[in-house]
């Protein structure tokens, strides 16, 4: 069977899958969720073992740190996945609710019900959490999914499917609800992209060049989880105090991952001020390396260098921070603008007024004030775990969770009325 087949094979089984999903009751599915939470514990050592093979291979290809950061699974990860299944079922159940409701003139009841998308595609690279993630979610929500990892996690992902499917028919539900592409090949991207049959929408997480590729090829709707260039804007009126915290947990507490902060940009007032104190906490004491403007660059100390023109709107997955010194606010607005990537913006300012002007004009799936990037996260925002970051306005903008990952369609309720 050739890659197309295989693929074909697994959007057919999914298209059935899907179906018999839709009449799942909220019961099945938070006992499947339920054991497999208790899968992921029992069966740690296995799910370890899979992992260190892919290390080991990702570390004899050369695969850079922040990369192996990324597929490494350790205990803490593997427990928080466990807690993310217990999570997921014990959230209400979307599907199948009306969430609003109207009588027309004539007597009528209409309302629309949410349902799910149907069968999602999702291209990801790196992190095998991902897959236990997008499979919990695509469960409560009712659709199928067909996830192609990269090929770096694959044994990692392959042995996470095998739990997840032993949980789907713990709970009576088919394994094919869930399935990971069990082989390596490129041609398995362009084969799912061309499956608007089988896949109602498909989800590339990754870099620009995947993306773009997806975008290509994919005739089915497409979810854009973009790279995250994410900014900090240290205003005139901020707490300098507060904000060198914030920007200190923003760009090191896990550097590599698409919710750290990869510009700071700040305010000719308080540049004086607050930039040393940059240049202390972050480059002295943790070893950031900044690309900084020509005006940022005398008060960043032994760990600054010239910025390049290739550094703005690069996220590094490092620590390394751009900073620049902005005249005003609308620069800063202005910069994010050409160099952002919709992903997270944060101002840290003491004024109300201005912090809403923000808030309202910059375009980004979450805008935060006085509040670390790090917090766009589907756990972080109380969505439970989430299948990604959109960077699409359509259908959903920000993390999506399992809300985002349903639709509407319209009910009506009559009683033999007929339009004249």
């Amino acid at each position: 069977m050739d890659t197309y087949q295989l693929l074909e094979d697994m959007g057919k089984k999914a298209s059935a899958a899907a179906r018999k999903l839709t009449a799942a009751s909220p019961e099945m599915k938070a006992k499947a969720l339920m054991r497999l939470s208790e899968l992921i514990l029992e069966k740690q050592d296995a799910i370890t073992a899979a992992n260190a093979i892919d290390l080991e291979k990702a570390e004899e290809k050369g695969l850079d740190a922040p990369r192996l950061n990324r597929l490494r699974l350790t205990p803490e990860t593997i427990a928080e996945m466990a807690n993310a299944c217990k999570f997921i079922a014990d959230m209400d159940d979307p599907v199948g609710a009306i969430e609003t409701q109207w009588q027309r003139p004539n007597g009528m009841l209409v309302g629309k019900m949410r349902i799910p998308l149907g069968v999602i595609a999702m291209i990801y690279e790196s992190r095998p959490n991902v897959t236990i993630d997008s499979g919990i979610l695509c469960l409560k929500a009712g659709n199928a999914i067909i996830l192609r990892g990269g090929s770096e996690a694959i044994h990692s992902n392959l042995e996470l499917a095998r739990l997840l499917h032993e949980a789907l028919e713990y709970a009576g539900l088919p394994k094919e609800c869930v399935q990971v592409v069990p082989t390596t090949d490129r041609e398995a991207i362009a084969a799912m992209c061309k499956l608007e049959e089988h896949i109602d929408v498909i989800i590339p997480r990754g870099g620009e060049t995947l993306i773009r590729k997806v975008v290509e090829l994919a005739t089915m709707p497409v979810l854009k989880h973009y790279e995250g260039v994410c900014h900090a804007f240290i205003d005139k009126c901020a707490d300098l105090e507060e904000a060198i915290n914030i920007i200190i947990n923003a760009k090191t507490q896990r550097p590599g991952v698409c919710n750290a902060l990869e510009g700071l940009l700040v305010h000719k007032d308080v540049a004086e001020q607050f930039l040393p104190m940059v240049a202390k906490e972050l480059g002295a004491e943790r070893n950031v390396e900044f690309r900084a403007c020509p005006r940022s660059f005398p008060l960043l100390g032994a760990t600054a260098v010239a910025m390049r023109d290739s550094d703005p709107g690069t996220e590094y997955h490092d620590l390394i921070l751009l900073v620049k010194v902005v005249d005003s606010m609308q620069e800063a607005q202005d910069y994010i603008a050409e160099n952002g990537s919709n992903h997270t913006e944060i101002i840290c300012t003491q004024d109300y007024n201005r912090a809403l002007k923000f808030m309202r004009e910059v375009d980004a799936s979450c805008v935060s004030v006085n509040a670390s990037t790090r917090f766009n996260d589907g756990g972080q925002l109380g969505l439970g775990a989430e299948i990604g970051i959109s960077t699409s306005k359509l259908h959903s903008y920000g993390p999506m969770g399992v809300r985002e990952l349903t639709t509407t369609k319209f009910v009506i309720f009559g009683q033999g009325q007929v339009r004249q």
